[in-house]
């Protein structure tokens, strides 16, 4: 390393957006160590991973394990032991006398030479680090020859005071800011913008090193970016993929109180961000998907596909993320499926070139009439019916997921689990539910994107069949059925949906935005009614604002309806 800076030296800095299991603390300590060198041997002096890099993020209640503790601890002396020509700054669970703080550490001639204790813990949302961890109290201010580095862990960078207030006025010439930011749409420019706005109004410049990869419905987007004291964007990293972010970070000039940067020299790279919002998303599906089947030790993954939007861009979502020799696509008509859905569902599983199945459902339908024949005697055919076709669908691909190990993915709606249009231990029977937070209007945005950004290789031919992406939506459980007769128009139904459970509008201010009083009630009574289903349902991909799941935690016994 080289002697004492001034602000015209910029400090080699390596952002290590770094993908880590929660839970596998050697292999995440293995991986910090591999990074850190070649991070020095790329020329950096400090290497810097994200928020809790060593335990992953979030561990939950893993935190109140001793031994869970004890093992971060550990395995971080080791990484310090290794002693590396280079400064680690790391993440992990530090245990103390007064309780578990969310820490950073800074590694260095073979030991752990400074720790900071993150001082603004979210509770909200997907947050709930309250819960487990004690707040830091004092800034701190790490002296890498001679710079002067403020460190902050992701919260403490979102507000002015007090950690950047306290760094500020401490003299500080650089922020690092190790985060655990998972995404959701519209969230990278949002959090570029207040880095930037940060950055600005203290004259000091800011590097911040996000997490990426997928915890289980959670995914972290990496994005990890540098900005210099005037809130210029000097470095992006690339979003949805580990990398290792080479650049020259330039230094506020505390001596003349005052905000002066370098030059971007020509070491540092700015990434552009996705081109469109149907981009990103499919990314972070994507990347949900890959992460949730890989880090938890499944072959492949099944797919029931019926020939309609949601499970054609389900599979080809699998597909993309897992290869489509770890894909099966399987078809289950029945009596009610009309012949040209039975072609598209095996022409997308044809132009996507994973395996497939069919079994054909009819004779498993006769055993169930029959079985209850008696007791339904004079009734008329209902959704019972409906929901027992589901039923043995669900039921087969569970029997193939148990043979042969893959995991099931369903392909419900954020729109159809919103209002309960879905079948318990039918269609939502499964292991991850790859579009539960995806509403039906951006499933055809998605599907429409997919055949033009990513068409099949070496032929015209779209992936998604044009007929599944221009047929009405239907279930197909009786003759004649569309979605939207039951539902009402999608774009109508998602804005309804959104308003109410992401921005928490009440009934009246839903109406004086345009929407008919009893359809808003009838939707608003659907989806509070649909609680118990959706407490049921398996995990999936956030990428709204508010999901259903740890985002929104609504009781499922209320007597009164929020109407």
């Amino acid at each position: 390393m080289t002697n004492a800076a001034n602000p015209e030296t910029p400090l080699e800095l390596a952002l290590c957006q770094f993908n880590p299991v929660v839970g596998d603390i050697a292999g995440n300590a293995r991986g910090v160590l591999e990074l850190a060198s070649q991070a020095l041997r790329d020329g950096a002096r400090v290497a810097l991973f994200p928020e809790l890099a060593i335990s992953g993020y979030p561990p939950e209640d893993l935190v109140l394990r001793e031994d869970f503790l004890a093992a971060c601890e550990a395995h971080l002396l080791r990484i310090a032991a290794a002693n590396l020509n280079i400064a680690i700054v790391v993440g992990y669970p530090q245990a103390h006398a007064n309780g578990v703080s969310n820490s950073l550490a800074v590694l260095r001639a073979g030991r752990v030479d400074v720790i900071y204790r993150k001082r603004l813990l979210p509770n909200y949302g997907v947050f709930d680090e309250r819960r487990y961890f004690v707040p830091g109290k004092e800034a701190s201010i790490v002296d890498f020859d001679g710079i002067r580095v403020g460190l902050s862990i992701c919260e403490d960078i979102w507000f002015d005071d007090p950690v950047m207030s306290e760094l500020s006025a401490a003299g500080a010439q650089l922020v690092l800011n190790a985060s655990a930011s998972p995404y959701h749409l519209g969230k990278p420019l949002e959090r570029e913008e207040m880095l930037r706005a940060r950055a600005a109004k203290y004259g000091l410049p800011l590097a911040y090193c996000n997490l990426v990869g997928g915890q289980d419905e959670l995914v972290f987007d990496g994005g990890s970016v540098v900005v210099g004291s005037g809130g210029e964007l000097l470095a992006r990293a690339p979003g949805f993929e580990p990398t290792v972010l080479m650049c020259r970070a330039p230094l506020a000039d505390s001596k003349a109180g005052d905000s002066a940067a370098t030059t971007a020299k020509p070491r540092n790279t700015v990434t552009p961000p996705a081109d469109s919002r149907e981009r990103e998303v499919y990314t972070a599906l994507s990347l949900g998907i890959s992460d949730y089947v890989k880090k938890n030790g499944f072959p492949g993954a099944l797919v029931g596909v019926s020939g309609g939007i949601d499970s054609a861009l389900v599979l080809a979502l699998a597909c993309d993320a897992l290869g489509p020799e770890q894909v099966t696509g399987i078809t289950m008509p029945s009596p009610y499926n009309r012949p040209e859905t039975r072609a598209d569902a095996l022409a997308l599983i044809e132009n996507l070139g994973c395996s497939g199945h069919e079994f054909s459902i009819e004779e498993i339908m006769r055993s169930f009439d029959g079985v209850l024949s008696e007791r339904f005697a004079g009734l008329e055919p209902d959704a019972t019916e409906e929901n027992i076709q589901a039923r043995i669908r669900g039921t087969l691909l569970m029997a193939m997921s148990n043979k042969f190990g893959a995991l099931v993915l369903t392909t419900g709606n954020k729109s159809e689990m919103a209002v309960g249009y879905a079948t318990l231990y039918g269609d939502m029977a499964g292991g991850f539910a790859a579009l539960k937070d995806v509403p039906k209007q951006l499933v055809f945005a998605l599907s429409r994107w997919r055949n033009e950004a990513l068409p099949r290789s070496g032929t015209p031919v779209a992936p998604i069949p044009v007929g599944i992406i221009d047929r009405p939506p239907s279930a197909e459980l009786r003759h004649g059925q569309i979605d939207e007769e039951s539902l009402g128009s999608y774009a109508v139904l998602d804005d309804v949906i959104e308003r109410y459970i992401e921005r928490d509008q009440g009934l009246d201010e839903i109406v004086a935005a345009g929407v008919d009083r009893e359809y808003a009630e009838r939707v608003l009574r659907m989806i509070d009614l649909a609680e118990y289903k959706r407490r049921q349902a398996p995990p999936g991909v956030k990428i709204t604002a508010r999901a259903f799941g740890r985002d929104r935690r609504m009781p499922i016994t209320a007597r009164r309806r929020y109407t």
